[in-house]
């Protein structure tokens, strides 16, 4: 009898997630498992087959009551044994007792919602070059755009919570500084009025977190951020809620290539939904 073991994941083996989950076709950052690392170390787990990785899930705790499920996978040879399942199990038990959010593709939903979660909106990817002029119109007086990694550390601290159920210093401090990326601030009278990432992807460099006080400032963003590529195509992922970002998406030409639906099991969290114009990762949130 073939013998399944849990535990979690090596540096190596969140490396090789990540290589699943560009298999299945979701576009993961180049370097995003860097930051995801240290979220929460143990937070990722693997599945092995008779010592071989065979599937894997991350259950990343946020805090003492949140926690995000992402990573969910289980390769294609051994799928309908059970060993999904088992993972599923292993990743819900390390959050016992805490919100659980996730971002469920479309085949998927129907069994997240009978294990109790309940959609909160859906992320849809927006992939394309922007358009030139696309969401025109100029600054609002007095905002201006300056490198992200020049503002201190806790104004981007606090500015990331109001969008986020918990702090997760940690992995924002990773997610900006890592090479390669691009971190664009919109700040007026020194307060922040925006803030972008862009970070290399094996197909279209993604765009996330977007955040903005207006529509006007998040195409800023988007414009200062897609520049970093010279040209090629970004992708952002855009909460439904917020009817301005997917005013945006379309007056920049973005054309809309994947879906997920954002549930939570527990209270649905409070945060800045009207200025969230694109969530920072489908895996952790």
């Amino acid at each position: 009898m073939a013998e399944f073991e849990i535990r979690s994941a090596s540096a190596r083996e969140i490396g090789l997630m990540r290589d699943w989950a560009d298999e299945e076709g979701w576009n993961p950052g180049d370097s995003d498992r860097w930051a995801f690392a240290v979220a929460d170390p143990e937070g990722f787990l693997i599945g092995r087959l008779d010592g071989e990785p065979v599937g894997c899930i991350s259950a990343v705790r946020y805090g003492t009551g949140f926690g995000f499920i992402g990573f969910y996978i289980t390769r294609p040879a051994v799928r309908g044994r059970g060993y999904g399942m088992r993972l599923w199990q292993a990743g819900m038990d390390r959050l016992q007792g805490r919100t659980v959010g996730l971002d469920g593709v479309v085949d998927q939903q129907e069994n997240y919602r009978r294990s109790g979660f309940v959609r909160a909106w859906n992320n849809v990817r927006f992939e394309g070059v922007p358009a030139a002029g696309g969401g025109a119109g100029a600054l609002p007086e007095g905002v201006s755009l300056v490198d992200g990694r020049s503002l201190s550390f806790g104004r981007l601290a606090a500015y990331d919570r109001r969008f986020f159920p918990q702090a997760r210093h940690a992995f924002l401090a990773a997610w900006v500084g890592l090479p390669g990326r691009r971190a664009v601030a919109a700040v007026r009278d020194g307060e922040m009025r925006g803030f972008g990432v862009v970070r290399p992807c094996s197909g279209a460099s993604r765009i996330g977190p977007l955040y903005a006080a207006d529509k006007q400032v998040a195409a800023a963003l988007v414009h200062a951020l897609a520049a970093e590529g010279q040209g090629a195509a970004v992708a952002v992922d855009v909460p439904d809620c917020n009817g301005l970002a997917m005013e945006l998406v379309a007056e920049l030409g973005l054309s809309p290539t994947f879906e997920a639906a954002r549930m939570y099991s527990g209270p649905v969290p409070e945060v800045d939904r009207a200025g969230l114009f694109g969530v920072t990762s489908l895996e952790l949130g």
